[in-house]
């Protein structure tokens, strides 16, 4: 009996001690230890390896709510964040204005035929800079960076020396309103759950991002040639590669019209020759720069495939043949492909006209190469032979049906290939205007003008449905969400308190002190890891900082979104600095050389600027 007592008060003693311990585990120190552990690895995985930052961010939201540090709906509040959401619809609008070749028609009237690489440089930066303070710069960096290769290619100069100057010139116009970045989105949707806070108004971070942005271009156009490396762009030769002959005409109404070939840009294409130009039943062999184009003028090119498709993106021109209008599918879902005819092929022998070619592949022939051969005539006269290389239009499905067919040895796509929409590009710009107005006259907030702007795009098949899926950099989404849940984890678990009491004990009660700190813990986390990361981290330090000296929030709020954007010394602080890395053959200490005395620039402005046009108390 004895026995049976000593064992159940055994049991109960040792269910009490394992109650105890856990209890111990999972109390307050715990979860403040364990988040400051997660925070730290994160960090350290995000400098020291080349695991992607969504995915570490998110490795470590997923321990905090295994462990379940804060609520799962508090962890996950991140994906249902106002900014983050914005964000996303920003990507459809961008899809629009990229599909329907705004954004390159935008990019060649700008540049122009400038051959000075300053003179390049400067045009790049100014709209950009105004672009991005209106829209999200990332989907703009993203739209005009193959804008840019194309553009430089043409005017022989390195886009290494242009990218650096797109990126910095997004990122710093971007400050200048709430919608020009997704940090400024974040930190105003934070700002707006704070109780007793108020939102930003959307131009009020202008009143710092415009000064910066004065002080980025200027030293960017006196240093920038100097300073910024020409790297190999990766488009260096044109010889021995298969040339095409193709013709293109001068639409009706086309702003070509009326111009020279050099000012139109046509006559020193790389790899691009203009051989000749039929008006009408007359022929023009001999070109001149300062002949001017006419309405229907047709232009005989001749030159390489990388080329040929430049010159089928340039607005006022098209293919000469009529066909293209004749197919099935809507031009804006067609691509552009080779395809290498076969001996069994039944055209062989006879003309791409006479073979109905169009009508047999539902595929339409805008240019011909045969071995370094010049081909004369129309294309629909041209003869076929086996091993001739046809260029086509039609859609991808003609690829799927034809590249094991007997009729062609060979069929593959061209990457980016996709003809513009050019008849839409009037109404996407419209649609962005119209975003502009309405978020910034106070009629919808910006959350609601960029869902209907987004819902615009799709609606009037500036972009599809289906592609503007697939431009929204999820990513990028998951990465900030992530970033925002380990955000409230800190919060919850007493460590950005407890971390704003330290920051609180260097500065002691002098605020401009802990604007300064706030400026450069933001800054230097920023260059570690991701702009938006950064942003959210310190966020909730910062503003337990400026509770507890009685300050007023908005000009710590104003300083974080300055220094969370002044990522210039490494590729990896900033989203639009890592799309440029590759494209432009960059490497690590590029930015380095560039970007270090622009950040001490941007930063003594900010600490300036900041307590004379916000009340600190």
């Amino acid at each position: 009996m004895m026995n049976i007592i000593s064992n159940k008060l055994y049991t109960i003693l040792f269910n009490s001690m394992l109650a105890g311990i856990f209890e111990g585990i999972f109390s307050q120190d715990f979860n403040f230890w364990f988040v400051i552990f997660v925070v730290l690895l994160c960090l350290c995985l995000m400098v020291f390896t080349s695991i992607s930052a969504e995915l570490i961010l998110f490795g470590g939201l997923s321990l905090i709510i295994i462990f379940g540090i804060i609520p799962v709906d508090s962890a996950l509040s991140g994906f249902s964040n106002q900014g983050l959401l914005t964000i996303a619809a920003l990507y459809v609008v961008a899809a629009g204005l990229k599909e329907t070749g705004a954004i390159h028609y935008i990019v060649n009237k700008l540049m122009g035929n400038t051959k000075n690489t300053r003179t390049a440089q400067a045009r790049i930066m100014a709209p950009v800079m105004v672009l991005s303070a209106f829209f999200n710069n990332t989907p703009i960096v993203a739209s005009f960076i193959p804008a840019l290769e194309k553009w430089s290619r043409k005017a022989e100069i390195s886009v290494s020396k242009l990218l650096i100057p797109l990126s910095y010139a997004a990122i710093i116009g971007g400050t200048c309103t709430l919608i020009g970045t997704s940090t400024n989105l974040i930190i105003n949707g934070l700002l707006m759950e704070e109780s007793g806070a108020r939102a930003l108004g959307f131009f009020e971070p202008a009143l710092i991002g415009i000064p910066c942005a004065f002080a980025t271009f200027i030293y960017l156009y006196i240093f920038g040639d100097v300073l910024i490396p020409s790297r190999k762009s990766g488009y260096d030769s044109y010889s021995d590669t298969r040339e095409y002959t193709i013709e293109m005409i001068v639409q009706k109404g086309s702003a070509l019209s009326g111009i020279t070939i050099e000012e139109a840009g046509l006559r020193s294409l790389p790899g691009l020759f203009l051989v000749e130009i039929i008006r009408g039943d007359r022929t023009i062999p001999v070109v001149g720069p300062y002949e001017k184009l006419k309405i229907k003028d047709r232009l005989v090119f001749t030159g390489a495939i990388d080329s040929i498709v430049d010159l089928q993106s340039t607005y006022g021109l098209e293919a000469a043949t009529d066909q293209i209008f004749k197919l099935d599918a809507p031009r804006s879902e067609r691509k552009l492909m080779e395809a290498v005819i076969s001996l069994s092929n039944p055209i062989v022998g006879r003309s791409i006209k006479e073979g109905n070619f169009r009508g047999r592949y539902n595929a339409v022939v805008l240019a011909v190469s045969r071995s370094g051969e010049r081909l004369d005539g129309k294309v629909g006269d041209i003869i076929l032979r086996s091993g001739d290389i046809l260029l086509l239009e039609a859609h991808p499905r003609f690829l799927n049906r034809y590249k094991n067919s007997n009729e062609f040895y060979l069929v593959s796509p061209i990457e980016e290939s996709k003809p513009f929409t050019y008849e839409k590009t009037g109404v996407a710009i419209s649609i962005l205007i119209g975003m502009v107005i309405l978020a910034s006259s106070g009629l919808f907030s910006i959350l609601q003008a960029s869902f209907l702007a987004a819902a615009a795009m799709i609606f009037f098949r500036c972009s599809r449905y289906s592609v503007a899926l697939e431009f929204i950099n999820w990513r990028v989404i998951i990465g900030i969400a992530s970033a925002l849940g380990l955000g409230q984890a800190m919060i919850g678990a007493g460590v950005a308190q407890s971390l704003a009491e330290s920051l609180m004990n260097i500065s002691g009660s002098n605020v401009l002190l802990a604007l300064i700190l706030t400026y450069l813990v933001t800054w230097l986390l920023t260059e570690m890891i991701t702009n938006v990361a950064a942003a959210v981290l310190i966020y909730p330090i910062v503003i337990s900082t400026a509770n507890s000296l009685d300050a007023n929030i908005i000009p710590f709020a104003i300083v974080i979104l300055i220094a969370a954007s002044s990522s210039f010394i490494t590729p990896i602080g900033y989203q639009t600095n890592l799309m440029i890395y590759g494209p432009g053959g960059y490497r690590y200490t590029d930015f380095t050389k560039v970007g270090l005395p622009l950040n001490l620039i941007i930063g003594i402005i900010t600490i300036s600027l900041v307590p004379i046009i916000w009340d600190i108390f």
